[in-house]
């Protein structure tokens, strides 16, 4: 089910309704919200319920055997336990045809043809995602950092918690969890919050996202027919299309969670103002940087076992990253190329504050700053290339048209108009320029607490226009465009 349908704008009222009829009886709210979950999932494709029910009762009872031994071998085979059933299942569906593909092509390295069939698999929406936190909940027990749950029916629920099963944040059991055995009061205030930052996220989606899908689509699906300014527009629209669909599906989740007393963690943080790429995936994509960072580059070694090492660990965690995107040697060269760059990064940080003092370089002066940014948003567009291009030598051909001088064309009304109408493409312009403006001021002051403290009138005012303005200015009808770009992960 996705949050832009009118099948959600039906379901979730209903079950908002019911939720708080019954949040007084947890153990009834709980089955509310397990329920809902499974129905959630299950619009897409009820067939494969199975592998959330699998991989819940797996972790359930692991984590129970768990907390009652102490003999280190049975541990490890508990883990492994459900490290292989999950894991298992992700590489299955996921990785199988591109380990084929790998090993078809590798014999063609030595002129030997492979007559290799892949498989017909349909990858099943979020199982990356859902993958990843059920394993935290095992490896956590394991390491005697939480206690497990002998409720079934929160454990089950915290798992499928259909605001953020399909495409995260990734949640800690440490974190979300608990939160499943608390009763919570009916919050106005918090429920305002909540359908607020909801709202927010369906503007990203449906009137930015999705138009500059428009746009994008037709220059990277059609590579050779562009090139120049086209490709450098298409690419970078790309980069506010991959963040307003991504950040705007977080916000509508934790805005939904939010309604029914729900609290998840902070995925975005503005990214594209980070002044390195260091401080960029520390500001996308949150979730899944901090645990790669504690369940793969923490167990590596992180920074314990030597410069060298770390480096590995580093330019390791991120090829891993680049691979969990997508199956496809594109998305690998993307996390490589990310994991290249902080390499770097910190291998020069012991001496920057040295060599900036020597080129008289305060980067928290405003106009270095603002250097930094712009610097850091080229490189990171360069690596978007590799994340949309459908395929190695598509890439090339995308990075190659960089290269050609068209820039006559920036004169020209054909540039703006690739997929777009003339006012399509002034209103997606306006719109990206109105996020960045709308998001610098919201990292200072909080615009919810501003708005609140206007006059009735004039909130409700704004509320309408709001929902007019994604109504009005949605983009609706193709199905590849309404989807959530990473739901294919």
């Amino acid at each position: 089910m996705l949050f832009n349908s009118i099948d959600f704008a039906i379901f979730f009222p209903i079950v908002f309704v019911i939720y708080w009829i019954v949040s007084g009886k947890l153990k009834i709210r709980n089955i509310v919200v397990l329920i809902s979950s499974y129905i959630f999932y299950g619009w897409w494709d009820w067939r494969f319920l199975f592998l959330i029910a699998i991989s819940t009762l797996v972790d359930f009872y692991v984590g129970k055997k768990l907390s009652i031994t102490e003999n280190k071998i049975t541990r490890k085979k508990l883990l492994f336990i459900s490290l292989a059933v999950n894991l298992g299942f992700l590489f299955y569906f996921k990785y199988t045809n591109f380990f084929i593909d790998t090993f078809v092509e590798s014999f063609k390295l030595f002129g030997k043809t492979l007559e290799v069939s892949t498989l017909n698999i349909i990858l099943p929406v979020g199982i990356s995602f859902y993958t990843f936190q059920t394993l935290s909940y095992t490896i956590d027990i394991y390491r005697k950092r939480f206690k497990p749950t002998d409720d079934l029916i929160a454990f089950s629920a915290f798992v499928a918690f259909f605001p953020q099963l399909v495409a995260g944040p990734i949640e800690r059991a440490s974190h979300l969890l608990p939160q499943f055995f608390k009763t919570y009061k009916f919050n106005y205030a918090l429920v305002k919050s909540g359908l607020l930052l909801m709202a927010f996220g369906l503007f990203k989606k449906m009137v930015i996202a999705d138009r500059a899908a428009l746009y994008v689509n037709e220059v990277y699906n059609n590579p050779s027919n562009y090139e120049g300014v086209e490709t450098i527009m298409a690419t970078v629209l790309f980069a506010f299309q991959i963040y307003c669909d991504f950040s705007g599906y977080s916000d509508i989740a934790i805005g939904a969670a939010r309604t029914m007393g729900f609290d998840l963690m902070k995925n975005f943080d503005s990214p594209y103002l980070s002044k390195s790429i260091t401080e960029f995936w520390r500001r996308w994509h949150i979730s899944l940087s901090t645990w790669f960072r504690d369940y793969v580059y923490i167990p590596l070694g992180g920074s314990r076992k030597g410069e060298f090492r770390t480096y590995f660990n580093l330019f390791l965690v991120f090829l891993v990253s680049g691979l969990w995107h997508g199956a496809a040697m594109t998305f690998v060269i993307w996390g490589a190329i990310h994991g290249i760059i902080i390499v770097i990064e910190k291998a020069i940080s012991k001496n920057k504050e040295r060599v900036f003092r020597k080129l008289n370089i305060n980067k928290e002066n405003i106009s270095n700053r603002l250097v930094f940014v712009f610097i850091n948003f080229v490189i990171v567009c360069f690596a978007w290339v590799f994340f949309r291009a459908n395929s190695f030598a598509d890439s090339k051909l995308i990075v190659a048209g960089f290269f050609n001088n068209n820039f006559d064309a920036l004169f020209g009304d054909e540039i703006y108009l690739i997929g777009l109408q003339d006012n399509e493409f002034k209103l997606l312009i306006f719109a990206i320029i109105g996020l960045v403006v709308v998001e610098r001021f919201h990292r200072k002051r909080s615009l919810v607490k501003i708005l609140n403290q206007q006059a009735l009138l004039f909130r409700w005012s704004v509320y309408v226009l709001i929902a007019l303005f994604i109504m009005i200015f949605g983009v609706y009808g193709d199905n590849n465009i309404s989807e959530f770009i990473y739901f294919q992960f």
